[in-house]
């Protein structure tokens, strides 16, 4: 993730899930009633109340319940609980203008006459507000003026029948002025607005609208322009899932996604019986954009369609290389199906061996002609290493004489977003051409190497921690391997990188796993100085599940280190007791999956931060200009 893309992650710290509708329905009625009791004075505070649920409250609840069936008519999707939501902040914008209003009439020789000029206001800028709300969650046409006049036009037809204005009109008889004149029914603070206020009222209301509108459209043309797409479509989707939990951002990615084909590869473990014990599954796509969007939640889906206990480490891929749509899951795990459906499963393999290139460093295992391969960067910081670098470094490895190359980045050091480099992978970098030469160096030794029958062993838990811990539903899982009487731990966390450290903390506890239980390899006698485990790497999955609301909430921000360091040192004491003579293979499949495409996502991330840093002061100057014309025509009017 660029430093753009976290700016742009960051926006979700001000989206929240709108509460249910009715506890946005009952709180409007005791504003309402609250702002009756301050500004209307009977004989009784009960009365008082009464009237302001009436004639403040009553517009809120027809809104927030009309709202809705009116907008979905028109083929919007606003739902009962951002209606209700939008109806009671509106309530409460026109309560807190009139409260103003009323505190400077009392205090300057305006009078009476500037609370109902801010009455007037107050009821156009609620419709202004609404039409933005509606344009931006439920539908970009003029249509929209629609359901978000509901509730200006619900306060207008009461003040129309209790202040009177049918009489000043001198228009209808006994039976219409019954019931659309009651102006004896009505607190005196009503029988101030006159016929010329709904005309005042109407042409405020199309004034901002018409404001509202040009804005949308002025912050609409560069997204138009760069990506063919509007605004509003992302935002409504972007709020519909944070607040909501609906796939409308899918939606929008879909329509801006490129066609990719991405390689899967397989490497399954099996005991002579044919029983598969694990599988590590990699297709290189990323597993993002957050949440259950798109591949969010990939890892998750991938274990699921394993027999055996599933690995499913972090690609090198970056964020052009999320999936569009959670759709796009199923085809790659259907690749997978085929590619583990083509295994050639043998009985051979080699130690595991480490090289270094620069501050690349490389793990990795053959299997027959094939290898696993883990690449990681620590200590020092690093993010996603782009799809050319992967395809690039494994292409590297083959050319020393392997065959297929699973090729994980380890992904479990780095500092969030901190600073300008944020320790992208990026091809044409010191760190690519590392990264290539340490595969290189890391297959040229693995071809040489003696294989023998490998022993594997495995554990995991869900552990108890959650997403809002950085941790997800896959928790913490580990594959022993022991091959010649070298172990080999991998340990994978299924969360989205490490905090600086962690890792080194982990592999340290690792490595002091069984000490003095190990056996040397001339004889059998107990070397109390030898450790159970050879070499460990440890391994996030990369899910973005873990980053619905925070941009960052990588493993070791929220979790207990020592806690963590102490359950993955038993699960790898359980995987070394696990251990067991198995089969392995590996092979590849190639998938086509719609993606975000090349660029498109540091396109919207940069559009959606510009639109941020710009619409807001456009936003203030627009709503200056507003204020300026309507001070001119009230004092016109």
């Amino acid at each position: 993730m660029s430093a753009t893309q976290g700016d742009l992650a960051s926006l979700s710290r001000y989206i929240f899930r709108a509460p249910r509708w009715y506890a946005s329905v009952l709180f409007s009625l005791v504003v309402a009633a609250l702002a009756g009791v301050i500004a209307f004075d009977s004989s009784y505070l009960l009365e008082d109340a009464w009237q302001g649920i009436f004639f403040i409250g009553v517009p809120t609840v027809a809104a927030a319940f009309l709202t809705t069936p009116v907008d979905r008519a028109l083929g919007g999707q606003l739902t009962y609980n951002r209606s209700a939501l939008l109806a009671l902040a509106c309530e409460i914008v026109v309560v807190a203008l009139l409260i103003v209003a009323g505190v400077v009439a009392v205090l300057t020789p305006f009078g009476e006459q500037l609370v109902f000029d801010a009455l007037v206001v107050a009821l156009a800028l609620v419709f202004a507000l609404r039409l933005l709300v509606v344009l931006a969650v439920s539908r970009n046409s003029w249509s929209a003026v629609i359901p978000a006049s509901l509730q200006t036009v619900s306060a207008g037809v009461l003040l129309f029948i209790y202040s009177g204005t049918m009489l000043y009109l001198e228009i209808g008889g006994p039976l219409l002025n019954s019931y659309f004149a009651r102006p004896t029914r009505a607190p005196p603070e009503l029988l101030y607005v006159v016929p010329q206020d709904f005309l005042l009222l109407a042409g405020m209301s199309a004034l901002y609208a018409g404001v509202a509108y040009a804005f949308v459209r002025v912050i609409d043309q560069p997204w138009q322009r760069a990506l063919g797409v509007s605004v509003l479509d992302f935002l409504r989707g972007f709020v519909g899932h944070l607040a909501e939990g609906t796939r409308e951002l899918e939606d929008f990615f879909e329509e801006i996604g490129e066609t990719a084909v991405v390689p899967v590869t397989v490497l399954a473990f099996r005991t002579p019986d044919g029983a598969e014990k694990a599988r590590f599954v990699l297709p290189m796509v990323h597993p993002g954009p957050m949440g259950e969007i798109g591949g969010g939640d990939l890892p998750r889906r991938l274990a699921e369609s394993a027999d055996g206990l599933a690995f499913p480490p972090h690609a090198t891929a970056g964020h052009d290389f999320n999936l569009v749509t959670e759709r796009e899951v199923e085809t790659l795990v259907d690749a997978a199906e085929r590619a583990h459906e083509n295994i050639e499963f043998g009985d051979r393999a080699t130690p595991s061996v480490r090289a270094e290139s620069g501050s690349a460093s490389m793990v990795g295992q053959a299997f027959g002609d094939d290898a696993f391969l883990v690449s990681t960067f620590a200590p020092e910081f690093a993010d996603d290493v782009e799809y050319a670098v992967g395809l690039a470094a494994a292409a590297e490895a083959r050319t020393e004489g392997l065959d297929d190359v699973l090729l994980a980045d380890a992904h479990n050091c780095n500092d969030g977003l901190e600073g300008e480099d944020l320790g992208h992978v990026v091809p044409g970098s010191e760190r690519s051409f590392e990264m290539m030469g340490a595969a290189g160096e890391a297959a040229a030794e693995l071809v040489n190497k003696r294989q023998s029958l490998p022993e594997l062993g495995v554990a995991w838990t869900p552990t108890e921690w959650g997403p809002v811990d950085g941790i997800g539903p896959l928790g913490i899982r580990v594959a022993v391997l022991d091959v010649g009487g070298q172990t080999t731990a991998y340990v994978l966390i299924d969360g989205n990188n490490c905090d600086p450290g962690v890792r080194e903390r982990l592999r340290e506890a690792v490595s002091r796993v069984g000490e003095g239980d190990a056996s040397a390899a001339d004889g059998g006698v107990a070397d109390a100085n030898a450790p159970a485990i050879d070499e460990v790497e440890i391994l996030t999955t990369d899910t973005h599940i873990v980053n619905t609301v925070e941009s960052v909430n990588q493993v070791g921000g929220a979790v207990d280190v020592a806690e963590l360091t102490d359950i993955v040192s038993g699960l790898v004491e359980d995987a070394l007791d696990d251990r067991a003579p198995v089969e392995v293979g590996m092979a590849s499949e190639r998938a086509d999956v719609t993606v975000f495409g090349n660029d498109r996502t540091e396109t919207l991330a940069s559009h959606a931060n510009a639109m941020v840093a710009m619409g807001g002061a456009l936003a203030v100057s627009v709503v200056l200009l507003a204020v300026a014309v309507s001070v001119l025509v009230l004092l016109l009017a």
